[in-house]
């Protein structure tokens, strides 16, 4: 059965937007080719690596399983809505200051799961950190890094409370 076209209204990282698409589209394609928002990647297509993470009502959320009909009326942050290249982001700029990325595929799912993450708990442990992280894959090896750029953040977070 071939999906209906819909229209959703969607509120991107605070701006409004209404998109025209199958109602089975990934949200993923929709925030790259409609909306022109490059953060999310495309990794595996079946929401295990993470690279396409962004944060929906406050939870970190695989966009490329997510289905365009379920993103109506919802709050859909990206990496572009965190911070600019200026005034990053603490997380983001925990992730420069830890120098946590190689080929940087990855940190979009990393930082984007780290934002939600410190969002509910603001003082994690080392162990709560590799375990939310657990469902993020990084092949460079930077998982050392990553792990002290998560860490970072959440003393920088702590400081700007």
């Amino acid at each position: 059965m071939i999906s209906p076209h819909i229209t959703v209204a969607l509120e991107v990282n605070g701006q409004p937007s209404e998109v025209s698409a199958m109602a089975d589209t990934s949200l993923l394609l929709v925030l790259r080719n409609d909306l022109q928002l490059n953060g999310p990647k495309y990794g595996c297509g079946l929401g295990e690596c993470g690279a396409c993470t962004v944060i929906i009502d406050g939870v970190a959320a695989r966009s490329c399983v997510f289905p365009l009909s379920g993103a109506a009326g919802r709050k859909i942050v990206t990496l572009e809505g965190l911070g600019t290249r200026q005034a990053p982001h603490p997380v983001q700029q925990a992730f420069i200051d830890e120098q946590a990325a190689q080929c940087g595929y990855c940190l979009n799912g990393m930082i984007m799961t780290t934002k939600a993450l410190l969002d509910r708990n603001p003082n994690p442990s080392e162990a709560e950190v590799r375990n939310e992280l657990s469902g993020n894959l990084c092949r460079c090896g930077t998982h050392l890094e990553i792990l002290r750029a998560v860490l970072r953040a959440a003393r920088l977070m702590t400081v700007d409370r």
